[in-house]
């Protein structure tokens, strides 16, 4: 401590500091390098918990992979990831190491390549009791050391909520492609999932699309039944004055696929649901490719400023 009663750092810290700093700038060298080999960055985003965000991921990356693209995935929900499970890879199984320091991802049918911090845990049952810091560095040091090699599409899936895990991603990754919002019909998903829009029009970043998950129920005698209600993704898409994706079914199979690591669209193929993964897979496609995506019409206004604070408090 210093005679003016203010704290001064010892050498060994001032160099323990200068060496972290060294490490997160070589690490971001990094990730602008990894993701220059990928030509689209599309991030999965729902405020809202439990919409079935990381399924919608899942499938609509096989349904782009399916249509002749080159595609990855990565999970960044750090505390309760769970794509590897829907693609068939065991929690544990791991990442292979190479000598340069790299990661490659798993590689799953039909092509995807996979990372997770659900590969890195021994068992499902460890929790990571991680804070923001500590978040941010694992995301950070994934991007720069997995090895993607040349992609057409990166499908990340986000967390829920607009905290630390979707801030990170979205200041980490050069030329984000864009967002791409999930929500269920009720009136309470609603109110929630226009948080993650309005963070993409306050982080200036644009909106592919949404999409209503677990849309409705037909019934084998055809009639259809609005269980958890109707036309909140229309609603919003209105408002905001961004596309309507598409409407993903109710199906029983869904929940059986997922348990058992079986790509449901591939498995039940002449499925309802099936069909609209397809259809949303080519509108997507349109959209990223010929079209481009545009940042929300409506919402809080972008304060780049506040999201820079708030990110580093």
């Amino acid at each position: 401590m210093s005679t003016t009663g203010g704290f001064r750092l010892s050498r060994s810290e001032y160099k323990a500091i200068a060496q972290r700093m060294k490490a997160i700038q070589e690490q971001q060298i990094r990730i602008v390098r990894n993701m220059s080999r990928i030509k689209y960055k599309v991030a999965i985003i729902s405020s809202k918990g439990g919409v079935g965000k990381s399924f919608v991921t899942a499938s609509l990356a096989a349904a782009v992979a399916l249509k002749g693209r080159r595609v990855g995935v990565f999970d960044a929900d750090i505390h309760g990831p769970s794509i590897h499970k829907m693609l068939g890879l065991p929690t544990g199984l791991g990442l292979q190491a190479r000598p340069d320091g790299t990661m490659e991802p798993a590689t799953v049918p039909p092509g995807l390549k996979v990372v997770s911090v659900g590969l890195l845990l021994p068992m499902d049952e460890i929790p990571l009791i991680w804070r923001g810091a500590i978040k941010t560095g694992a995301i950070r040091e994934l991007l720069a050391y997995v090895d993607w090699g040349e992609l057409d599409y990166l499908f990340i899936d986000l967390p829920p909520g607009t905290g630390d895990e979707v801030l990170t991603i979205t200041q980490l990754i050069p030329k984000l492609t864009g967002f791409i919002v999930v929500t269920i019909p009720s009136e309470v998903a609603k109110s929630v999932v226009k948080k993650a829009v309005s963070f993409a029009k306050r982080v200036e970043a644009p909106v592919i699309g949404i999409i209503e998950n677990m849309s409705y129920f037909r019934c084998s005698d055809g009639s259809i039944h609005y269980i958890f209600g109707k036309g909140a993704a229309e609603d919003i898409a209105k408002q905001y004055g961004i596309p309507m994706l598409g409407k993903i079914p109710i199906d029983p199979r869904i929940r059986e696929a997922n348990d058992r690591g079986k790509i449901f669209f591939l498995e039940y193929p002449d499925s309802e649901a099936a069909k609209a993964f397809r259809e949303i897979a080519e509108a997507v496609v349109k959209i990223v490719e010929e079209i481009g995506p545009k940042p929300p019409k409506w919402g809080p206004p972008a304060d780049s400023e506040s999201i820079e604070r708030e990110g580093s408090s």
